[in-house]
Protein backbone atom coordinates (compact mmCIF):
# COMPACT_ATOMS: atom_id res chain seq x y z
CA UNK A 1 0.00 0.00 0.00
CA UNK A 2 1.75 3.12 -1.06
CA UNK A 3 0.26 6.88 -0.70
CA UNK A 4 -0.56 7.08 -4.25
CA UNK A 5 -3.18 3.99 -4.17
CA UNK A 6 -5.29 6.54 -1.89
CA UNK A 7 -5.74 8.76 -4.21
CA UNK A 8 -9.56 8.90 -5.17
CA UNK A 9 -10.11 5.82 -2.85
CA UNK A 10 -13.03 5.81 -0.10
CA UNK A 11 -10.67 6.25 2.98
CA UNK A 12 -10.98 6.16 7.04
CA UNK A 13 -8.58 6.63 9.89
CA UNK A 14 -9.21 4.79 13.02
CA UNK A 15 -7.84 5.92 16.15
CA UNK A 16 -6.97 9.82 17.36
CA UNK A 17 -3.49 8.67 19.81
CA UNK A 18 -0.48 10.24 18.31
CA UNK A 19 0.00 7.22 15.25
CA UNK A 20 -3.84 8.83 14.19
CA UNK A 21 -2.75 12.25 14.26
CA UNK A 22 0.68 11.42 12.51
CA UNK A 23 -1.06 9.40 9.70
CA UNK A 24 -3.85 12.27 9.19
CA UNK A 25 -1.32 14.93 8.96
CA UNK A 26 0.64 12.95 6.23
CA UNK A 27 -2.32 11.68 3.94
CA UNK A 28 -2.96 15.72 4.07
CA UNK A 29 1.00 15.94 2.89
CA UNK A 30 1.01 13.05 0.37
CA UNK A 31 -2.54 13.19 -0.36
CA UNK A 32 -3.94 16.83 -0.60
CA UNK A 33 -7.37 17.03 -0.66
CA UNK A 34 -8.15 13.68 -0.36
CA UNK A 35 -11.39 13.37 1.89
CA UNK A 36 -11.11 11.13 5.16
CA UNK A 37 -13.25 10.28 7.81
CA UNK A 38 -11.68 10.10 11.45
CA UNK A 39 -13.61 7.24 13.74
CA UNK A 40 -12.28 8.66 17.65
CA UNK A 41 -13.70 8.57 20.91
CA UNK A 42 -16.28 10.56 22.45
CA UNK A 43 -13.87 12.93 24.75
CA UNK A 44 -11.20 13.26 21.78
CA UNK A 45 -14.16 15.02 19.52
CA UNK A 46 -13.08 18.75 19.89
CA UNK A 47 -9.66 18.06 19.76
CA UNK A 48 -9.81 16.34 16.55
CA UNK A 49 -12.12 19.02 14.84
CA UNK A 50 -9.79 21.33 16.11
CA UNK A 51 -6.78 20.11 14.35
CA UNK A 52 -8.50 18.68 10.99
CA UNK A 53 -11.29 20.62 10.26
CA UNK A 54 -11.31 18.84 7.17
CA UNK A 55 -12.05 15.64 8.56
CA UNK A 56 -15.38 14.02 8.83
CA UNK A 57 -15.00 12.90 12.51
CA UNK A 58 -17.02 10.11 13.65
CA UNK A 59 -17.64 9.93 17.97
CA UNK A 60 -18.42 6.34 17.75
CA UNK A 61 -16.91 3.43 17.63
CA UNK A 62 -17.19 1.53 13.44
CA UNK A 63 -19.01 -1.41 13.30
CA UNK A 64 -18.53 -4.09 10.13
CA UNK A 65 -20.73 -1.92 7.82
CA UNK A 66 -19.29 1.32 8.40
CA UNK A 67 -15.79 -0.12 8.03
CA UNK A 68 -16.90 -2.33 5.04
CA UNK A 69 -18.13 1.43 3.54
CA UNK A 70 -14.58 2.59 2.89
CA UNK A 71 -11.99 1.19 0.37
CA UNK A 72 -8.92 1.59 2.61
CA UNK A 73 -8.74 2.34 6.62
CA UNK A 74 -5.64 3.64 8.35
CA UNK A 75 -5.79 1.70 11.76
CA UNK A 76 -3.79 2.36 15.13
CA UNK A 77 -1.79 0.02 16.62
CA UNK A 78 -3.35 -0.70 19.39
CA UNK A 79 -6.55 -1.45 17.59
CA UNK A 80 -6.55 -5.36 17.48
CA UNK A 81 -6.38 -6.88 13.73
CA UNK A 82 -8.56 -9.58 15.36
CA UNK A 83 -11.46 -7.72 15.75
CA UNK A 84 -14.78 -9.47 14.48
CA UNK A 85 -15.89 -6.42 12.47
CA UNK A 86 -12.76 -5.54 11.04
CA UNK A 87 -12.87 -9.07 10.03
CA UNK A 88 -15.83 -8.75 8.52
CA UNK A 89 -14.84 -5.70 6.83
CA UNK A 90 -11.75 -7.05 5.29
CA UNK A 91 -13.78 -10.37 3.92
CA UNK A 92 -16.00 -7.89 1.99
CA UNK A 93 -13.14 -5.86 0.27
CA UNK A 94 -11.92 -3.04 2.75
CA UNK A 95 -7.92 -2.69 2.95
CA UNK A 96 -6.69 -2.15 6.46
CA UNK A 97 -3.17 -0.38 6.39
CA UNK A 98 -1.30 1.44 8.76
CA UNK A 99 1.26 4.12 9.41
CA UNK A 100 4.06 1.73 10.05
CA UNK A 101 3.10 0.06 6.42
CA UNK A 102 3.10 3.29 4.61
CA UNK A 103 6.21 4.15 5.74
CA UNK A 104 8.15 1.14 4.86
CA UNK A 105 6.25 1.17 1.40
CA UNK A 106 7.98 4.77 0.79
CA UNK A 107 11.24 3.70 2.09
CA UNK A 108 11.65 0.55 0.52
CA UNK A 109 15.71 1.66 -0.51
CA UNK A 110 16.32 2.36 3.18
CA UNK A 111 18.60 0.91 5.24
CA UNK A 112 16.57 -0.31 8.08
CA UNK A 113 17.29 -2.35 11.47
CA UNK A 114 13.34 -3.21 12.72
CA UNK A 115 13.52 -4.60 16.73
CA UNK A 116 11.12 -6.68 18.37
CA UNK A 117 10.32 -8.96 21.55
CA UNK A 118 8.39 -9.24 24.48
CA UNK A 119 11.04 -7.10 26.39
CA UNK A 120 14.50 -5.28 25.86
CA UNK A 121 13.41 -3.72 22.34
CA UNK A 122 12.79 -0.51 22.92
CA UNK A 123 16.40 -0.02 24.95
CA UNK A 124 18.24 -1.93 22.66
CA UNK A 125 16.82 -0.09 19.79
CA UNK A 126 17.79 3.52 21.80
CA UNK A 127 21.07 1.14 22.44
CA UNK A 128 21.76 0.74 18.65
CA UNK A 129 20.90 4.15 17.30
CA UNK A 130 23.33 5.68 20.03
CA UNK A 131 25.83 3.19 19.44
CA UNK A 132 25.53 4.08 15.87
CA UNK A 133 25.66 7.83 16.37
CA UNK A 134 28.74 7.50 18.42
CA UNK A 135 30.36 6.15 15.47
CA UNK A 136 29.08 9.32 13.08
CA UNK A 137 26.34 7.47 11.25
CA UNK A 138 23.21 9.72 10.72
CA UNK A 139 20.43 7.66 12.48
CA UNK A 140 17.13 8.03 12.73
CA UNK A 141 15.41 6.61 15.72
CA UNK A 142 11.03 5.87 15.62
CA UNK A 143 8.51 3.51 16.01
CA UNK A 144 6.84 1.80 18.73
CA UNK A 145 9.66 3.57 20.84
CA UNK A 146 7.66 6.62 21.18
CA UNK A 147 7.56 8.52 17.57
CA UNK A 148 5.56 7.12 14.85
CA UNK A 149 7.61 7.01 11.75
CA UNK A 150 5.25 9.19 9.76
CA UNK A 151 6.05 12.13 11.61
CA UNK A 152 9.54 11.51 10.07
CA UNK A 153 7.89 10.72 6.54
CA UNK A 154 10.11 13.28 4.98
CA UNK A 155 13.47 12.83 6.92
CA UNK A 156 16.22 11.49 5.39
CA UNK A 157 19.08 8.58 7.85
CA UNK A 158 21.77 6.38 6.52
CA UNK A 159 20.45 4.24 9.21
CA UNK A 160 16.99 3.73 10.49
CA UNK A 161 16.57 2.04 13.64
CA UNK A 162 12.50 0.99 14.43
CA UNK A 163 11.03 -0.58 17.45
CA UNK A 164 8.02 -2.61 16.43
CA UNK A 165 5.64 -3.74 18.71
CA UNK A 166 4.10 -7.33 18.11
CA UNK A 167 0.67 -5.25 16.95
CA UNK A 168 3.52 -4.03 13.94
CA UNK A 169 5.28 -6.72 13.28
CA UNK A 170 3.52 -7.41 10.27
CA UNK A 171 3.21 -3.88 8.75
CA UNK A 172 7.44 -3.98 7.82
CA UNK A 173 8.29 -4.66 4.40
CA UNK A 174 12.26 -4.52 3.22
CA UNK A 175 14.32 -4.75 6.59
CA UNK A 176 17.46 -4.85 5.93
CA UNK A 177 18.51 -6.40 10.10
CA UNK A 178 15.44 -8.04 11.91
CA UNK A 179 15.89 -8.01 15.89
CA UNK A 180 14.57 -10.20 18.34
CA UNK A 181 15.44 -9.74 21.42
CA UNK A 182 13.07 -12.03 23.75
CA UNK A 183 9.80 -13.98 23.03
CA UNK A 184 7.54 -14.58 26.18
CA UNK A 185 3.42 -14.64 26.60
CA UNK A 186 1.95 -11.28 26.29
CA UNK A 187 -0.64 -9.14 25.28
CA UNK A 188 -3.00 -12.34 24.81
CA UNK A 189 -6.37 -9.84 24.76
CA UNK A 190 -5.12 -7.82 21.04
CA UNK A 191 -3.93 -11.33 19.75
CA UNK A 192 -6.30 -13.80 21.05
CA UNK A 193 -4.13 -16.39 22.03
CA UNK A 194 -0.20 -17.40 22.98
CA UNK A 195 0.44 -19.48 19.30
CA UNK A 196 -1.16 -15.96 17.66
CA UNK A 197 0.59 -14.07 19.25
CA UNK A 198 4.09 -15.98 18.92
CA UNK A 199 3.31 -15.83 14.98
CA UNK A 200 2.32 -12.22 14.86
CA UNK A 201 5.50 -11.42 16.57
CA UNK A 202 7.61 -13.25 14.15
CA UNK A 203 6.06 -11.97 11.04
CA UNK A 204 9.16 -9.63 11.08
CA UNK A 205 11.41 -12.70 9.97
CA UNK A 206 9.61 -13.07 6.88
CA UNK A 207 10.36 -9.88 5.96
CA UNK A 208 13.68 -9.29 6.73
CA UNK A 209 17.08 -9.60 4.66
CA UNK A 210 18.83 -10.97 7.61
CA UNK A 211 17.97 -11.85 11.10
CA UNK A 212 19.54 -11.60 14.76
CA UNK A 213 17.80 -13.67 17.30
CA UNK A 214 18.41 -14.37 20.83
CA UNK A 215 20.15 -17.80 21.25
CA UNK A 216 19.26 -18.03 24.96
CA UNK A 217 15.86 -18.83 23.63
CA UNK A 218 15.79 -21.91 22.15
CA UNK A 219 11.80 -22.23 21.54
CA UNK A 220 13.26 -18.67 19.15
CA UNK A 221 15.85 -20.74 17.77
CA UNK A 222 14.03 -22.95 16.19
CA UNK A 223 11.77 -20.82 14.77
CA UNK A 224 14.25 -18.69 12.88
CA UNK A 225 16.66 -21.67 12.44
CA UNK A 226 15.19 -21.67 8.09
CA UNK A 227 16.40 -18.21 8.13
CA UNK A 228 18.84 -17.87 5.03
CA UNK A 229 20.51 -14.69 6.97
CA UNK A 230 20.21 -16.21 10.34
CA UNK A 231 22.61 -14.67 13.10
CA UNK A 232 22.41 -15.02 16.92
CA UNK A 233 23.70 -13.41 20.09
CA UNK A 234 23.59 -14.59 23.79
CA UNK A 235 25.87 -17.76 22.53
CA UNK A 236 29.55 -17.93 23.32
CA UNK A 237 30.57 -18.14 19.35
CA UNK A 238 29.17 -14.71 19.03
CA UNK A 239 28.46 -10.93 21.69
CA UNK A 240 27.35 -12.33 24.97
CA UNK A 241 27.92 -12.04 28.90
CA UNK A 242 30.19 -14.12 30.79
CA UNK A 243 32.53 -13.75 34.25
CA UNK A 244 31.31 -10.07 34.23
CA UNK A 245 32.47 -9.14 30.89
CA UNK A 246 30.55 -8.23 27.73
CA UNK A 247 32.17 -10.70 24.68
CA UNK A 248 32.97 -11.10 21.03
CA UNK A 249 33.59 -15.11 20.96
CA UNK A 250 36.60 -15.59 23.09
CA UNK A 251 37.47 -12.18 23.18
CA UNK A 252 36.66 -9.27 25.93
CA UNK A 253 35.41 -6.48 25.15
CA UNK A 254 34.36 -3.89 28.01
CA UNK A 255 33.09 -5.06 31.32
CA UNK A 256 29.26 -5.34 31.68
CA UNK A 257 28.67 -3.01 34.59
CA UNK A 258 30.54 -0.16 32.22
CA UNK A 259 26.64 -0.25 30.73
CA UNK A 260 24.57 2.40 32.12
CA UNK A 261 21.62 0.67 32.26
CA UNK A 262 21.26 -1.83 35.19
CA UNK A 263 21.26 -5.26 34.89
CA UNK A 264 22.30 -8.21 33.42
CA UNK A 265 19.27 -8.10 30.79
CA UNK A 266 20.84 -4.62 29.79
CA UNK A 267 24.19 -6.10 29.59
CA UNK A 268 22.54 -8.62 26.95
CA UNK A 269 20.13 -5.98 25.23
CA UNK A 270 23.90 -4.09 24.69
CA UNK A 271 25.39 -7.34 23.20
CA UNK A 272 22.49 -7.58 20.52
CA UNK A 273 22.84 -4.05 19.93
CA UNK A 274 26.86 -4.55 19.32
CA UNK A 275 25.52 -7.67 17.29
CA UNK A 276 23.50 -5.55 15.32
CA UNK A 277 25.94 -2.97 14.54
CA UNK A 278 28.55 -5.52 13.18
CA UNK A 279 26.26 -7.36 11.10
CA UNK A 280 25.22 -3.87 9.60
CA UNK A 281 28.82 -3.35 8.72
CA UNK A 282 29.95 -1.16 11.65
CA UNK A 283 32.84 -1.41 13.45
CA UNK A 284 31.17 -2.63 17.22
CA UNK A 285 34.33 -2.96 18.54
CA UNK A 286 35.13 0.69 18.41
CA UNK A 287 31.11 1.78 19.18
CA UNK A 288 31.35 -0.68 22.76
CA UNK A 289 32.89 2.22 24.88
CA UNK A 290 30.36 4.44 24.07
CA UNK A 291 27.49 1.65 26.30
CA UNK A 292 28.54 3.56 29.19
CA UNK A 293 27.49 7.23 28.30
CA UNK A 294 23.62 5.54 26.73
CA UNK A 295 20.96 7.29 29.09
CA UNK A 296 18.93 4.72 30.08
CA UNK A 297 14.75 4.86 29.16
CA UNK A 298 12.62 6.41 31.64
CA UNK A 299 10.17 3.85 33.62
CA UNK A 300 12.87 0.90 32.55
CA UNK A 301 14.24 -0.09 36.27
CA UNK A 302 15.09 3.72 36.26
CA UNK A 303 16.74 4.48 40.05
CA UNK A 304 14.70 7.50 41.23
CA UNK A 305 16.78 8.09 44.41
CA UNK A 306 16.01 7.87 48.03
CA UNK A 307 13.36 9.27 49.82
CA UNK A 308 12.59 8.59 53.54
CA UNK A 309 15.71 6.65 53.83
CA UNK A 310 14.22 3.89 51.03
CA UNK A 311 15.37 3.81 47.40
CA UNK A 312 13.00 3.87 44.08
CA UNK A 313 13.17 2.33 41.04
CA UNK A 314 10.61 2.36 38.51
CA UNK A 315 9.97 0.53 36.25
CA UNK A 316 6.60 1.04 35.34
CA UNK A 317 6.93 -0.82 31.83
CA UNK A 318 7.12 -3.91 32.85
CA UNK A 319 4.20 -5.94 31.43
CA UNK A 320 4.69 -9.19 32.29
CA UNK A 321 5.47 -11.43 35.27
CA UNK A 322 8.53 -12.53 33.73
CA UNK A 323 9.77 -9.01 33.54
CA UNK A 324 8.94 -8.45 37.68
CA UNK A 325 11.69 -11.41 38.28
CA UNK A 326 13.80 -9.55 36.21
CA UNK A 327 13.30 -6.55 37.86
CA UNK A 328 13.88 -8.35 41.36
CA UNK A 329 17.01 -9.59 40.22
CA UNK A 330 18.64 -6.41 39.75
CA UNK A 331 18.42 -5.64 43.63
CA UNK A 332 20.31 -8.35 44.61
CA UNK A 333 20.34 -8.96 48.27
CA UNK A 334 18.49 -5.86 48.95
CA UNK A 335 15.91 -5.35 51.67
CA UNK A 336 12.72 -5.53 48.81
CA UNK A 337 9.03 -3.85 48.39
CA UNK A 338 8.18 -5.67 45.06
CA UNK A 339 4.43 -3.88 43.68
CA UNK A 340 2.71 -6.13 41.25
CA UNK A 341 -0.30 -5.96 39.54
CA UNK A 342 -2.77 -3.81 37.00
CA UNK A 343 -4.89 -4.63 34.26
CA UNK A 344 -5.83 -8.23 34.04
CA UNK A 345 -4.84 -9.80 30.83
CA UNK A 346 -4.67 -13.52 31.52
CA UNK A 347 -1.14 -14.14 31.76
CA UNK A 348 0.29 -16.80 33.69
CA UNK A 349 1.87 -15.85 36.82
CA UNK A 350 2.73 -19.18 37.91
CA UNK A 351 6.77 -19.11 37.20
CA UNK A 352 6.65 -15.77 38.98
CA UNK A 353 4.66 -17.56 41.97
CA UNK A 354 7.49 -20.49 41.47
CA UNK A 355 10.31 -18.39 41.93
CA UNK A 356 9.00 -16.76 45.38
CA UNK A 357 8.64 -20.00 46.80
CA UNK A 358 12.04 -20.15 46.23
CA UNK A 359 13.15 -16.80 47.70
CA UNK A 360 10.35 -13.92 48.20
CA UNK A 361 11.43 -10.32 49.20
CA UNK A 362 10.56 -8.68 52.07
CA UNK A 363 7.43 -7.72 50.99
CA UNK A 364 5.11 -8.48 47.70
CA UNK A 365 2.59 -5.95 47.64
CA UNK A 366 -0.51 -7.01 44.85
CA UNK A 367 -2.64 -3.85 43.92
CA UNK A 368 -4.57 -3.29 40.84
CA UNK A 369 -7.04 -5.48 38.70
CA UNK A 370 -5.28 -8.52 38.76
CA UNK A 371 -3.76 -7.62 42.17
CA UNK A 372 -6.51 -10.44 44.03
CA UNK A 373 -5.72 -12.68 41.56
CA UNK A 374 -2.28 -12.65 42.04
CA UNK A 375 -2.17 -13.04 46.17
CA UNK A 376 -4.38 -15.47 45.98
CA UNK A 377 -2.19 -17.79 43.96
CA UNK A 378 1.03 -16.51 45.94
CA UNK A 379 -1.19 -17.28 49.21
CA UNK A 380 -2.02 -20.72 47.65
CA UNK A 381 1.77 -21.82 47.13
CA UNK A 382 2.38 -20.80 50.80
CA UNK A 383 5.17 -17.56 49.31
CA UNK A 384 5.60 -15.19 53.18
CA UNK A 385 5.18 -11.51 53.47
CA UNK A 386 1.78 -10.88 50.57
CA UNK A 387 0.25 -7.89 50.73
CA UNK A 388 -2.86 -6.51 49.36
CA UNK A 389 -3.93 -2.90 48.45
CA UNK A 390 -6.69 -1.30 46.20
CA UNK A 391 -4.83 0.81 44.35
CA UNK A 392 -1.15 2.09 43.24
CA UNK A 393 -1.63 4.90 45.95
CA UNK A 394 -2.52 2.24 48.42
CA UNK A 395 0.27 -0.14 47.20
CA UNK A 396 3.33 2.45 48.23
CA UNK A 397 2.17 2.83 51.65
CA UNK A 398 1.89 -0.87 52.01
CA UNK A 399 5.49 -0.86 50.59
CA UNK A 400 6.80 2.20 53.04
CA UNK A 401 5.01 0.15 56.55
CA UNK A 402 6.89 -3.40 55.28
CA UNK A 403 10.43 -1.85 54.89
CA UNK A 404 9.99 0.31 57.86
CA UNK A 405 12.94 3.07 56.35
CA UNK A 406 14.76 0.24 54.93
CA UNK A 407 15.52 -1.50 51.49
CA UNK A 408 14.48 -0.88 48.45
CA UNK A 409 10.93 -0.18 46.20
CA UNK A 410 10.74 -1.78 43.15
CA UNK A 411 7.49 -1.21 40.80
CA UNK A 412 7.65 -3.64 38.07
CA UNK A 413 3.52 -4.51 37.64
CA UNK A 414 4.06 -7.47 35.24
CA UNK A 415 0.77 -6.29 34.03
CA UNK A 416 -0.58 -3.24 31.90
CA UNK A 417 -1.77 -0.01 33.50
CA UNK A 418 -5.13 0.24 31.75
CA UNK A 419 -7.12 -0.42 35.04
CA UNK A 420 -6.18 2.76 36.79
CA UNK A 421 -4.06 4.67 34.16
CA UNK A 422 -3.91 6.06 30.41
CA UNK A 423 -0.33 4.23 30.06
CA UNK A 424 2.42 2.50 31.54
CA UNK A 425 4.42 6.25 31.84
CA UNK A 426 1.19 7.68 33.38
CA UNK A 427 1.71 5.23 36.09
CA UNK A 428 5.62 5.97 36.45
CA UNK A 429 5.45 9.33 37.03
CA UNK A 430 2.28 8.56 39.52
CA UNK A 431 4.42 6.40 41.42
CA UNK A 432 7.30 8.93 41.47
CA UNK A 433 4.72 11.69 43.02
CA UNK A 434 3.84 9.04 45.77
CA UNK A 435 7.34 8.07 46.12
CA UNK A 436 7.84 12.16 46.76
CA UNK A 437 9.74 12.78 43.59
CA UNK A 438 9.61 15.81 40.81
CA UNK A 439 6.90 13.74 38.26
CA UNK A 440 8.41 16.06 35.55
CA UNK A 441 7.03 14.14 32.01
CA UNK A 442 9.90 11.61 31.34
CA UNK A 443 11.72 12.15 27.80
CA UNK A 444 12.99 9.54 25.57
CA UNK A 445 16.66 10.87 24.94
CA UNK A 446 18.04 10.63 20.77
CA UNK A 447 13.97 10.19 19.38
CA UNK A 448 14.03 11.08 15.83
CA UNK A 449 17.25 11.78 13.45
CA UNK A 450 20.47 12.87 14.87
Amino acid sequence: MRWADLVGRRVAVWGFGREGRAALNALARHVPGQPVDLYCAADEVDAARSAFPAARVRDVAPDADALAGYDIVIKSPGISAYKPELLDAQARGTCFTSGTALWFAAHEMANTIAVTGTKGKSTTSALIAHLARSLGVRTGLAGNIGLPLLELDDATADLWVIELSSFQTGDASGVSLGVVTSLYEEHLDWHGSRERYVDDKLKLLSSSAAVLVNAMQPALLVRAADHPGLHTFGDTAHWHVADGWIRRGDENIIRADRVSAPGLHNAINACAALAALEISGLDARAAAPAVSSFVPLPHRLQPLGKRDGLDWINDSISTTPLASLAALETVGGARAALIVGGHDRGLDWTPFVEAMRIHAPEAIVCQGRNGPRIADALEDAGVPNVYRALDLAAAVGAARDALRGDGVVVLSPGAPSFDQFRDYAERGQRFAELAGFESDAAHIQGLGVG
